[in-house]
């Protein structure tokens, strides 16, 4: 099996197709071997010129290999590929793409950063692949993303046709290689290995950014999870969470935050809980939906703090949260002392047991109404955290915004936005059926009508 990407340059284009070499980490004068669990991986150019460049990936897996088991991925005899059409397994190639060209599907180029950050003409080719459905499946997967699609039959017999599927258009590198390593299996409706809750967290990092909003996104959930029915279940309600994240490079221009603006009362808010944090001489703290670190930012600098844990169901916002807070140039000490996860709020997860405080800064209101049950078992009654700080916006005060509609929310992504009554409603029920007691403070400037434009709540667990 094999892979072809081809990058096409036209006239004028400034820049050489022959680049390719730079944004696949790879000499287009040199032909690289290696062995990987799927199989003995080869890539080669078997075009190099300015005008269009072609990278080859070929995979040769050993049918004799899986029927001994040898790999790792292997979950038996394999035999509608053994027996049948041992030239064809989509998952293989999947494996072999991403431990080839890692860099690559992470968007990074040494030499050709801007290349790797802009959309060029992009073919893809790969052939055999089996893709159970046909045609129209191939089609239902890519042409979504913005790809023509053409395939030509090879062997049509079995409930897996044989391809030569071709695709194209123009795309940056990385978002075709993360479309192709989650999509290929796909197409076949098999992976041979065994799947379990870390296969979530690869199709969820993989498909960050296009697979949330896909009109296919429950055949692809379904095909990449083999059909189980609580990972499925469990990934679609991941996608929903996150189906509506905006770009954090464009965070800046967000109507809530241009409403807020003049007032501060973003630093207002994240000063206050910081705040509060110190006071409280926490240890171990857990920032969920963390965002882009601003919170961890101002929390690494106090020396009392040993753990600081950040959250969020964006790998997007993870990764502008790193580079934020400068992980890569971080040395042991600090990466021991602060980690980011990627993870769902609404899901109980045995790595948020044992903090000393968790807060949800202007993130509450982003979850769907009907989901807040699951949020508070999973903090509440799973995680217990000594304490919770709870801060959103005051729908009160959404009077005094002099360029707001009457009854808009401040960000398109809210799914409510409750007032001073409701808020503090709602923290009281929670303090009483988890075993905390709250309290309550509004942040920034306060009105005598309408009072303060954001509001806290402070839970505290009682021994």
């Amino acid at each position: 099996m094999q892979i072809e990407l081809t990058l096409l340059a036209p006239e004028n284009a400034g820049y050489s197709a022959r680049d390719l070499g730079f944004l696949l980490h790879k000499n287009p004068a040199h032909l690289h071997a290696r062995e990987t669990s799927a199989g003995k991986v080869s890539i080669f150019y078997s075009v190099a010129e300015t005008s269009r460049c072609t990278s080859v990936l070929h995979l040769d897996v050993d049918p004799i290999d899986l029927v001994r088991g040898k790999t790792p991925h292997s979950e038996g005899l394999l035999d509608q590929y053994v027996n049948d059409r041992p030239y064809v397994a989509n998952s293989f190639l999947s494996v072999a793409l991403g431990r080839s060209f890692g860099q690559s599907m992470s968007g990074k180029s040494k030499e050709k950063q801007a290349l790797a950050d802009q959309a060029l003409p992009f073919e893809a080719r790969i052939v055999p692949v089996a893709i159970a459905g046909g045609v129209d499946v191939a089609k239902a997967v890519f042409e979504p993303l913005g790809y023509a699609v053409d395939a030509a039959v090879l062997d049509g017999a079995g409930q897996r046709g044989i391809y030569d599927l071709r695709i194209s258009a123009k795309i940056k590198l990385s978002d075709l290689l993360n479309h192709l390593y989650v999509l290929v299996p796909v197409l076949d409706n098999a992976k041979h290995w065994w799947i379990d809750k870390e296969e979530i967290e690869k199709l969820l990092a993989k498909g960050e950014g296009w697979l949330a909003n896909h009109p296919a996104k429950g055949l692809i959930t379904r095909r990449a999870l083999k059909h189980r029915h609580a990972l499925v279940y469990h990934a679609l309600e991941r996608l929903a969470e996150g189906a509506d994240a905006e770009d954090d490079d464009a965070r800046a221009e967000e109507p809530e935050e241009m409403l807020e603006k003049p007032i501060r009362l973003h630093d207002l808010r994240l000063d206050r809980v910081a705040d509060v944090l110190k006071s409280a001489r926490v240890a171990r703290v857990l920032d969920l939906g963390c965002g882009e670190g601003k919170l961890i930012g101002r929390l690494i600098k106090e020396r009392g703090i040993t753990e600081i844990v950040g959250v969020d169901p964006s790998l997007r916002s993870l990764e502008t949260a790193a580079r934020r807070l400068r992980l890569d140039q971080a040395g042991e000490a600090k990466r021991n002392r602060l980690k980011l996860q990627m993870g769902s709020l609404t899901y109980a997860d045995r790595r948020w047991q044992g903090f000393d405080a968790a807060t949800l800064v202007e993130v509450i209101e982003h979850i769907d109404p009907a989901r807040l049950s699951a949020l508070e078992r999973s903090l509440f009654g799973d995680a217990q955290p000594d304490l919770v700080i709870v801060t959103t916006p005051n729908r009160d005060y959404n009077a005094m915004f002099e360029d707001m509609e009457e009854g808009r929310l401040r960000h398109p992504d809210h799914r409510f936005e409750w007032t001073r009554a409701e808020f503090q409603a709602w923290g009281n029920r929670v303090a009483k059926t988890y075993g905390y007691e709250g309290r309550f403070e509004p942040i920034g400037p306060i009105d005598e009508t309408h009072g303060a434009p954001s509001q806290m709540a402070v839970l505290q667990r009682v021994s």
